[in-house]
C-alpha cells in the first residue's frame, strides 16, 4: 500500500475538516473528511497513512509542488502514526 502524508487541511463552516495526505513526490493524494468535533474527541490526526492505491487520485497539478515539498517534509519529521 502507499504512504501519504498530511499535506493540507481545511475547515468548513459547517464543522467538516478536509484532510488531504499525499505522496513524497505530490503527484497522488488521498482525502478525508471528518467532523470537527471529532478533532476533540477522536483519536486525533496522523502524520502520515497507508491507503489503497485505488483510494489515491491525481494531485491538481497547480498544488503537485507544494504537496511534494509537504510531504517530504512530513515523512523526514514524523512517524506514520505521530499525531500532529
Amino acid at each position: 500500500m502507499p504512504t501519504v502524508w498530511l499535506v493540507d487541511r481545511q475547515f468548513d463552516s459547517k464543522g467538516l475538516v478536509r484532510l488531504t495526505y499525499a505522496t513524497e513526490d505530490g503527484e497522488r493524494m488521498h482525502t478525508k473528511e471528518l467532523a470537527e468535533q471529532r478533532l476533540v474527541t477522536g483519536d486525533g490526526i496522523t502524520a502520515g497513512r497507508e491507503v489503497e492505491e485505488n483510494a489515491l487520485g491525481e494531485s491538481p497539478a497547480e498544488e503537485v509542488e507544494r504537496f511534494a515539498s509537504e510531504a517530504s517534509k512530513m515523512a523526514a519529521e514524523h512517524d506514520l502514526d505521530d499525531r500532529v
